[in-house]
């Protein structure tokens, strides 16, 4: 049986670290939580740190060199950047399918990386806006 009682100081940063363990735990056996770790997995060690502080990580297309970023998001979260590392131009572009976040995202990552033109041919564009590439909460 389990008894309450008041915690002491050094429990309480033990306890917030067990309940973000358990949380983080549930989020992570989703569709959504399983795909971000995915994801993740398949990013660079630059790419997961970018994409934790940041929101989004940047990769380079393997056919023309070109920056892109991709923010976390489903549509419309792709960008061309340009060399001082601002949106040049917007990219809707996404794989078949209801898929979780992070499978859109990982699709993205390695069409831009592996097939670039086939990927810029199906996309379309857009003027990119500060509004189209606001920090993600499922960034974590």
């Amino acid at each position: 049986m389990w008894r309450l009682e008041r915690s002491r100081p050094g429990e309480r940063s033990r306890l917030r670290a067990i309940r973000a363990l358990f949380v983080g735990h549930g989020a992570e056996r989703t569709p959504e939580g399983r795909s971000l770790r995915l994801l993740r997995h398949w990013l660079s060690p630059a790419q997961r740190v970018q994409f934790a502080e940041k929101g989004y990580f940047e990769v380079v297309g393997g056919d023309t060199g070109r920056q892109y970023r991709i923010y976390a998001g489903a549509a419309t979260n792709v960008c061309e950047i340009d060399e001082n590392g601002r949106p040049k131009v917007g990219l809707c572009f996404l794989p078949l399918g209801d898929l979780p976040i992070g499978d859109v995202m990982l699709a993205q990552k390695i069409a831009l990386e592996s097939c670039e033109n086939g990927a810029l041919g199906v996309a379309r564009r857009f003027a990119p806006t500060g509004f189209s590439f606001r920090r993600s909460r499922l960034i974590g």
